[in-house]
């Protein structure tokens, strides 16, 4: 009877322990890293300046990336510099806040070099960033109204 009555008050002490379900309730996530924002920042500038090599040069390898599409690996530099590429528009950092383990970023698209912005001009976008030692691993943008309200960090 002792060991049920033990084992009975150890699983409703448990009960109020913490998960990170249950850290999150009502609790809004920490402000991005300074460190992160750093490379958010930096990757914007490069890209808006068009030196792909050193926007490139921001992502881990290998990184994940999707830009409305299926998320895809790519596994080396050119990859990597292809896919700078291939955005049309600068971005100039407007803010961040961290969702569920990523930094999401918000952006006003711009006119850069070797890229056709067009009427996207002037416009906003958002994408996710998880970083890791100073390198960008995950790349995902975020389709309009699936984001959080910005409250985060502005910048």
């Amino acid at each position: 009877m002792r060991r049920l009555l033990l084992l009975g008050v150890l699983v409703v002490s448990g009960c109020g322990g913490s998960s990170s379900e249950g850290d999150r309730a009502g609790r809004p996530d920490p402000a991005p890293a300074g460190a992160e924002v750093k490379v958010i920042r930096a990757w914007a500038d490069d890209l808006r300046r068009g030196d792909l090599d050193a926007a490139a040069g921001r992502f881990a390898l290998p990184v994940v990336v999707a830009n409305g599409g299926p998320e895809q690996e790519l596994t080396t530099r050119a990859q990597v510099v292809d896919f700078n590429e291939a955005l049309p528009c600068g971005a100039q950092l407007l803010r961040t806040r961290r969702h569920f383990g990523v930094v999401i970023a918000d952006f006003k698209l711009t006119a850069r070099p070797g890229g056709d912005c067009g009427s996207g001009t002037g416009g906003t976008a958002s994408t996710a960033f998880e970083i890791r030692g100073g390198r960008i691993v995950r790349w995902l943008r975020v389709q309009e109204g699936s984001a959080p309200e910005p409250s985060g960090e502005v910048i």
